[in-house]
């Protein structure tokens, strides 16, 4: 056995922050320029509601923000502050459909998924029909967001990730 400790919650928890905010800024600054592992286009935004948390113990402080139409400044603040986005809802669009998913930075784990409805009309063709639908729906989301995770991935690992940090820095100082 190795004595080196297992970092791997601690990591995925950082990644999933910066993931997190690098989509945040994205969504700001680039909307709807990501694509599938197939080249179709889609879209992720950050939907009107985003947790941000900092410190740690006894002194962790959590800000929620949402609000419709809201620009989100008091997380924003947050972020400029240090602290680190920690749970987002997301909208996803692809082909006149959209779904919204709230996705947690510590675990990557969904909190809800919800997918664009199914017409019900031709439930009568086929009984496993709506459940094959419902799949496929499920299964086109998780495609989009594996898409989004690897694109950052990609970016994050590669030398320009220090410009795209200080594009973001400025991001951050335009809230200000």
């Amino acid at each position: 056995m190795s004595d080196t400790p297992y970092l791997g919650d601690t990591t995925d928890l950082i990644l999933g922050q910066e993931f997190l905010t690098w989509l945040w800024f994205k969504n700001d600054t680039a909307p709807g320029s990501f694509t599938m592992k197939d080249g179709a286009p889609f879209s992720a935004s950050m939907e009107q509601r985003i947790v941000v948390q900092g410190g740690e113990g006894d002194a962790r402080e959590t800000t929620s923000v949402s609000g419709n139409l809201s620009p989100l400044r008091e997380a924003r603040y947050g972020i400029a502050a240090g602290k680190k986005v920690t749970r987002a809802l997301l909208l996803l669009e692809k082909d006149d459909m959209s779904w919204q998913v709230s996705l947690k930075a510590e675990d990557f784990a969904l909190g809800s998924l919800k997918t664009p409805k199914i017409d019900t009309n031709d439930a009568d063709d086929e009984p496993d029909a709506l459940l094959l639908e419902k799949f496929y729906l499920i299964e086109t989301a998780l495609a989009m967001l594996d898409a989004l995770y690897a694109r950052f991935l990609t970016l994050r690992l590669a030398p320009q990730w220090a410009e795209e940090v200080n594009a973001l820095q400025q991001w951050l100082d335009r809230t200000e």
